[in-house]
């Protein structure tokens, strides 16, 4: 028997084959199915099956694609309402995989439709665990993001009470040496304690995992609701996508619009700007939002832009181009996409550089937007009367800005001030709008030694 991860560090995702005797089953595939092709021919092995262990928020699984492409069966849970072709998969229910078993188990709780599938060898030993979102390294997942997603949907209390019950009754009580193979690793929203490892075992969670621990139902309920970090504005639509069937990935994003020349975008549609800030403040189009291609570009697109509304798409050159287009359609939103192109000549828009000498000495003659998340602004601000608006809700809540002074947005590291003043400088134009960027950290520092 081989197992296998596959990990997409961009949105945290591990996906898994497993293989024995030249046939493949495939676990919470991504959205791009050709790692699994090759995976199979290299392996010299047939994809006979997919397993999905819930519909997943977080990013857009290719089960369909890969059952349209090769005839594997898929397998899940009966509580999904799923509308494509499949078989479903509770407890009681086993894969044959030649002379090994994958056997189903309920734990909702993450979700009401999740499962776990557990790996019997040759011998009838149970070796390993595939547990989708149900048990991370160091967590469990998340319960509030079925509140008012998918086939089923529970309060967050309630959901959390069934992750009480899954964990203690269901695995918990597995043999200590099974390897645990979660679905996502540090990073990912879907949880908020992960560790950096992205496998472990039964027993190493019983000793080190906090959900794990020995408390009763009403303090678990309370340990896993709080403090989770927030929903981005695509998980919904996620669930709902994955319930359905994603189309075939390489059909979607050649469909991208990308013309060339000196296109003429539209009003009133987001402009999102992926280059680095430096080349973006050469030269931009009025409104633009600078959200730089980096390692969690997707979870910040669909953070900032819902999904039903459309948004140009600009790289520095083609590779770029492509590269973008890709990550948007990990999370469903290539289709969002109204054309993809490169800087225009009429980009010519340019941001106020800020004097840092006078914003270090008089930080209060600036209005001052911390657009870090809660969890982060909760533990302190590094200015006292900084006006605080996560990034996610900055389009949003634009109107809560005062405008009476020089506007300077902050974050923890630059990334995320990147976007911020460039949505702000969008739609505040009667004072100078700056970015503080990575100065941040250095002001941070100050403070905590002052």
């Amino acid at each position: 028997m081989k197992i296998h991860q596959f990990y997409d560090k961009g949105l945290a995702h591990a996906s898994y084959a497993v293989i024995r005797n030249g046939r493949m089953i495939v676990v919470d595939p991504a959205r791009d199915p050709q790692p699994y092709y090759d995976f199979a021919t290299l392996n010299e092995a047939d994809i006979t099956g997919i397993i999905e262990t819930h519909p997943h928020a977080d990013f857009v699984s290719s089960h369909l694609e890969i059952h349209q492409s090769t005839g594997a069966v898929i397998y899940v849970s009966k509580l999904t309402g799923a509308e494509y072709p499949h078989e479903t998969f509770d407890d009681g229910d086993a894969i044959k995989l030649d002379d090994i078993k994958l056997k189903a188990l309920n734990t909702p709780g993450h979700s009401p439709d999740s499962i776990c599938v557990l790996v019997e060898d040759q011998y009838g030993n149970e070796k390993a665990l595939f547990t989708g979102d149900t048990l991370f390294v160091g967590d469990v997942g998340r319960p509030d993001l079925r509140e008012n997603a998918g086939n089923i949907t529970a309060k967050k209390e309630q959901l959390a009470r069934q992750m009480y019950y899954s964990t203690r009754e269901k695995l918990m009580t597995l043999p200590h040496d099974v390897v645990v193979y979660p679905a996502h690793g540090p990073g990912s929203l879907c949880g908020k304690n992960m560790s950096p490892d992205l496998q472990s075992t039964i027993g190493r969670e019983l000793r080190e995992n906090y959900a794990l621990q020995l408390m009763d139902e009403l303090t678990f309920i309370k340990t896993i609701t709080e403090d989770q970090p927030f929903i981005p504005k695509y998980f919904g639509h996620d669930v709902e996508l994955n319930k359905t069937g994603a189309p075939s990935f390489n059909d979607s994003i050649s469909a991208v619009f990308r013309p060339g020349g000196d296109f003429q975008i539209e009003k009133n549609i987001p402009v999102i700007d992926t280059r680095s800030k430096e080349d973006f403040k050469k030269g931009f189009l009025k409104g633009a939002i600078n959200l730089q291609d980096g390692e969690k570009f997707e979870t910040w697109l669909g953070s900032i832009i819902g999904p039903g509304e459309q948004f140009y798409l600009i790289a520095t050159n083609d590779d770029d181009l492509d590269t973008v287009i890709k990550k948007a359609a990990k999370i469903g939103y290539e289709q969002n996409i109204k054309a993809a192109l490169l800087p225009p000549a009429y980009a010519t828009e340019r941001s106020a550089e800020l004097d840092l000498a006078d914003f270090k000495s008089h930080p209060e003659n600036y209005t001052i937007v911390d657009a870090r998340n809660p969890i982060e602004t909760d533990d302190g601000l590094v200015f006292d009367h900084a006006c605080t608006i996560p990034l996610p809700e900055l389009r949003e809540r634009i109107n809560e800005i005062p405008t009476d002074k020089p506007i300077v947005a902050h974050c923890a590291a630059g990334y995320r001030s990147a976007a911020a003043s460039s949505i702000i400088r969008g739609k505040i134009t009667n004072v100078p709008v700056y970015d503080l960027g990575e100065v941040i950290k250095e002001l941070e520092i100050q403070k905590m030694n002052a």
